[in-house]
């Protein structure tokens, strides 16, 4: 019995054991965690470790989950064909696992406290699934993950480059990130036409970004949705919104617009920045 890689999926069964047996080591338990954070003082870690797979497929990285005895393992796996092959090579996954689309699940319904994430995420839908995880960034001290490469760079670039953008500056807020190791073609069937990686993330001490949450995810998407312009243009919308609300005029706003931080464009500030750019716009 085997299942079939469906491209609507973005399948692409990992078949390299050494890699699975890596990703799987990966996963750090006990999680680190900062000292100061309140989720540890209230939260203390007792037994194994409350972990997610998702999109476990054939079970190649599964059955190294299954075999640490700090791990207590669920799955979420949305093919039908990938459930039945798990539940008839892998008995002990009966019970664990969740047959529903991960992005619609209310993962508060499975995991009360906190619990990690690790997968070889579906290429097609890598980025909303990290949108999903900021969702429960206060329950997830941990992500292990291998994605695409590019995904991966991007998502753990520092400021002032091309590829730094909007998952860089909303993951780097709550998450200290590790890029791990570069995985081949060659390692699944198909072979995709990029190369994978493998990165990790461990919750920062992080607790509150000090300005408005909401306004700071619309200013950075806002910025870097016409990233090639200057943010004085990307954001006119932004700065226009809050001139009409403090009824500015005309010099008044030529005065806010004025300051340097609106030359730069989006990919030269980094999280402070940004903070401090959502603050300016409050």
């Amino acid at each position: 019995m085997e299942v079939r890689a469906k491209k609507a999926l973005g399948q692409h069964f990992l078949t390299d054991l050494s890699i699975a047996q890596r990703i799987a080591e990966a996963l750090i338990v006990p999680c680190p965690q900062a000292e100061s954070t309140e989720a540890q003082d209230v939260q203390k870690q007792d037994g194994p470790m409350p972990t997610l797979e998702v999109g476990p497929g054939m079970g190649v990285l599964t059955q190294y989950l299954l075999q640490r005895p700090d791990v207590d393992l669920r799955m979420v796996e949305i093919d039908t064909e990938s459930v039945d092959y798990l539940l008839v090579h892998f008995p002990q996954v009966n019970g664990r696992l969740i047959e529903a689309d991960f992005l619609k699940l209310k993962l508060e319904r499975f995991f009360p406290g906190r619990f990690c994430v690790i997968g070889n995420f579906p290429y097609n839908i890598s980025s909303q699934i990290f949108f999903k995880i900021l969702e429960y960034k206060e329950q997830v001290p941990q992500v292990v993950c291998m994605i695409q490469k590019e995904v991966a760079e991007r998502i753990a670039e520092k400021p002032g480059t091309k590829t730094y953008g909007i998952l860089s500056v909303l993951l780097q807020a709550w998450y200290d990130i590790e890029y791990l190791f570069t995985v081949g073609e060659g390692a699944f069937n198909p072979p995709p036409k990029v190369k994978s990686a493998v990165i990790r993330l461990i919750r920062s001490s992080r607790t509150d970004l000090g300005c408005d949450e909401a306004l700071f995810k619309t200013v950075v998407k806002t910025g870097f949705n016409q990233r090639r312009k200057t943010l004085r243009n990307s954001l006119k919308p932004l700065i226009r919104a809050k001139a009409d609300r403090e009824n500015w005029t005309e010099d008044q706003l030529a005065d806010f617009t004025s300051a340097p931080v609106f030359d730069l464009r989006p990919e030269r500030l980094s999280v402070e920045d940004f903070i401090a750019l959502t603050l300016k716009l409050a």
